[in-house]
């Protein structure tokens, strides 16, 4: 007889049903479960069981240890990085809005993963439908002021895999060529604020500056403009004093703050590890001692 889902009469559970089940029967205090103590505890099948811990297991959600399972790394890093995403949401979210309601322009904060940025937080109004944006929306980082923003604090290898990836272009003006996009970066290093001229949609421009110390770009706080050059300039400032704020409300006046106009040396931490976003978060935990 089938397994039946929640509630008992919607059908047979789904892989993912399944799955979470052997995660969840990790739940209680004990560390280690053999296969015959996931299928008790999960009631999944024990050849299904079977098949998803070692999926799980090249995954790097579990570990093996003898004959039995436990929790492994990559568990431990996405529930590090949605604390940390949280906690950055948390901090951002005043100032955001008054960054909002100073210019009356769209604001998002956004995070690096792999070669898209994710925003973690969106501060709009109704008119600000030309930009359609969402929380937890994606945007290829290379043709975004925020991705640029990121981009240009991240490690050379993260940079390269995004130019792998392939600059597609989404509008007349966007970045396909990767010297182009380099030169670009290097730029948005030296002044500290990346742009983004129409290069995601017609009509839309952003600034964008790094939320950082004095290493790499943990997100970006953006603001999009209607596509005037001198409005985007005249707008900068703003955004800057809004990532040192946020910066401040994270770690405290003792840290140091955006320098908008002052290149900042990048150090290297070592080879990166898959995905970019993680990486990045990681080690700005280890070296920030946040947690």
């Amino acid at each position: 007889m089938p397994e039946q889902s929640a509630g008992g009469d919607c059908g047979p559970l789904s892989l993912l049903e399944k799955a979470a089940r052997v995660m969840n029967a990790f739940s209680s205090t004990e560390a280690r479960l053999t296969l015959t103590e996931v299928v008790e505890r999960s009631g999944v099948p024990r050849s299904s069981a079977h098949r998803i811990l070692d999926q799980l297991q090249g995954l790097r959600w579990l570990e093996r240890e003898g004959r039995g399972y436990r929790l492994g790394m990559g568990v431990l890093e996405l529930g590090a990085l949605a604390s940390h995403h949280h906690r950055l949401r948390r901090a951002a979210l005043p100032h955001l809005h008054e960054l909002h309601e100073t210019t009356g322009h769209l604001v998002h904060l956004a995070v690096l993963d792999d070669a898209e940025v994710v925003h973690v937080e969106r501060i709009g109004g109704a008119a600000d439908t030309a930009v359609p944006s969402r929380v937890g929306g994606r945007q290829p980082a290379y043709c975004t002021a925020s991705g640029k923003a990121i981009l240009a604090f991240s490690d050379d290898a993260v940079v390269e895999q995004v130019v792998r990836r392939g600059l597609r272009p989404r509008t007349p003006r966007t970045i396909c060529r990767p010297e182009a996009l380099r030169a670009e970066l290097a730029t948005a290093r030296s002044r500290g604020v990346a742009y983004d001229h129409e290069e995601a949609y017609r009509g839309v421009s952003c600034v964008a500056v790094p939320l950082r110390g004095s290493g790499r770009a943990i997100a970006a706080i953006s603001l999009s403009g209607n596509g005037a050059h001198r409005e985007l300039d005249r707008l900068a400032p703003a955004v800057v004093d809004c990532a040192r704020t946020v910066w401040r409300s994270l770690f405290g006046p003792g840290r140091r703050t955006v320098r908008p106009h002052r290149p900042a040396q990048v150090p290297h931490l070592g080879p990166a590890m898959s995905p970019a976003a993680m990486t990045n978060t990681l080690a700005w935990m280890r070296d920030s001692e946040w947690m």
